[in-house]
């Protein structure tokens, strides 16, 4: 094995790092497989609100055959742990990803696909079952997940801590994967940047943060716009958390706090926020050193090629499980009202909305008018905007089997990754999801990374977007499958 090189050692893949050389495991199909390799120090003590660091190097082998520690993180409540698998993995070195390799062989130069999960950039983790990459691994790409600091810790601001932590932390990840990947197999040259929900969110800041620049060559954004958050918003959060712990609003208080109690104290801070009706939230800030410009104006003008989208009913994830959908309709014409007040959107855009979705209730029509408001306007505006490099529009549209979700927030994934056979897949997709769908989809995915054309005309700014799993494949399934019901 080379400076640089890969192998294998009784059986197990090998690959050289920068810091040191790690062995991982062989997957089904022969597929390599390396988890919870560092690309940064371990954020705690001193290091808990600054820049990442680079890692330390070892001696020897290191393993490399399970999943590193999660970054800390508030569970979910029960209503969506239910159906959004969010495994915890103690530990301090939680700045950590991992690979799924074909060939780890420097001359396999590979495309290379590098996954950032969501969660409100508050939850998730590249551990999450259904984030598995061995499918993207077996039709020829070199799969990249990673682990980025949540919360508090991560994007709260402070006037004594860098700004955008979690942002910092994916771009060392990325600069892990430029200067690595080529000993797993992958060209550092064809990297494609891919996230949903808070993780195309953190792919549009990625678009914009001079310190990404060059590091990947395409970009997939799913059901997440380019955004930054009021920077009033962020600090009220940390000031909220500040009274309730009783310290100064600093990173030196916090980082000596206890992190069992800066954890406890983020959820009672966030109670008064969402993802529809908005509030203060932790969140990216336009920053002159990490986030010069907004990223919605300045990914217009990106020469990156994007893939991005969204589903049908994103908003059922938010309100559905809650009992949310049933009281805004007994709230009636006061639910459509103050949609229209929170989205921007005029009585022109209801009479649209009641025309195209017949027999819509208030509940569906003011989750379409803020979805329309947070993701479909500026993505569509996006698309439409960009000259410099062509963008690919898409709408994810089959329900899920669980009764009351629809086609929902995050309900694509285990289709992009092409891993309904993974048990939390049903989780939200329910039984028997169409695997015709998934292999659809997916493969539209590896296209674009390896040749930067998912299989649909770039979008013009008209027209509707590809869709996926449209009204006959809903019916097909719908006289198929018993649903299941809500938790």
């Amino acid at each position: 094995m080379g400076a640089a090189g890969g192998g294998r050692h009784h059986g197990r893949p090998r690959a050289r790092t920068g810091q040191g050389v790690v062995e991982g495991r062989t997957g089904p199909g022969g597929i390599a497989v390396f988890r919870g390799i560092p690309y940064a120090a371990p954020p705690v003590g001193p290091r808990r609100f600054a820049a990442p660091a680079a890692p330390e190097p070892w001696d020897g082998v290191r393993d490399a055959g399970a999943y590193g520690p999660t970054a800390p993180k508030v569970p979910y409540p029960d209503a969506f742990a239910a159906l959004l698998p969010d495994p915890e993995i103690p530990g301090d070195d939680c700045l950590n990803l991992n690979v799924w390799t074909p060939d780890p062989a420097p001359a396999a130069r590979l495309p290379v696909m590098v996954w950032i999960h969501g969660g409100a950039l508050t939850r998730g983790s590249s551990a999450v079952p259904v984030y598995d990459g061995s499918a993207f691994a077996r039709d020829g790409v070199v799969l990249v997940s990673v682990n980025y600091r949540l919360g508090v810790l991560g994007y709260g601001l402070f006037p004594d801590a860098p700004a955008n932590r979690g942002l910092l932390d994916q771009i060392a990840a990325l600069r892990w994967v430029r200067d690595n990947i080529a000993a797993f197999g992958g060209d550092p040259a064809r990297v494609t940047v891919f996230g949903e929900s808070a993780g195309a969110i953190s792919i549009g800041a990625l678009l914009a943060a001079p310190r990404a620049e060059g590091l990947f060559a395409r970009a997939v954004l799913q059901s997440g716009a380019p955004e930054v958050l009021p920077r009033d918003g962020v600090r009220t959060m940390v000031r909220r958390m500040a009274s309730l712990l009783k310290v100064p609003a600093t990173a030196g208080a916090f980082a000596a706090t206890a992190l069992p109690d800066l954890l406890a104290a983020q959820a009672a801070a966030a109670r008064r926020s969402s993802p529809l009706v908005g509030g203060p939230a932790f969140g990216l800030v336009t920053d002159p050193d990490t986030l010069p410009a907004d990223p919605l104006e300045a990914a217009t003008g990106s020469g990156v090629a994007l893939l991005l989208g969204w589903t049908t009913e994103e908003y059922r994830l938010w309100l559905a499980p809650t009992g949310g959908m049933r009281l805004l309709d007994r709230l009636g014409p006061l639910t459509v009202a103050l949609a229209c007040l929170r989205s921007g959107k005029d009585r022109s855009a209801v009479r649209a909305l009641r025309a195209g979705l017949p027999g819509a209730g208030p509940a569906d029509l003011a989750g379409h008018l803020l979805t329309d408001r947070l993701l479909r306007d500026p993505l569509r505006r996006l698309a439409g905007a960009r000259r410099a490099a062509p963008s690919f529009v898409y709408e994810f549209a089959w329900p899920s089997g669980v009764t009351g979700l629809g086609s929902c927030h995050a309900l694509e994934l285990g289709f992009v990754f092409d891993n309904l056979a993974v048990p939390e897949s049903a989780w939200l997709a329910g039984p028997d999801a169409p695997q015709s769908l998934a292999e659809e989809m997916h493969a539209a995915w590896v296209r674009f990374a390896v040749a930067g054309d998912p299989g649909w005309a770039p979008w013009d700014g008209n027209g509707p977007p590809k869709v996926f799993g449209g009204p006959e494949l809903k019916q097909a399934w719908e006289a198929a499958v018993t649903p299941r019901v809500l938790p």
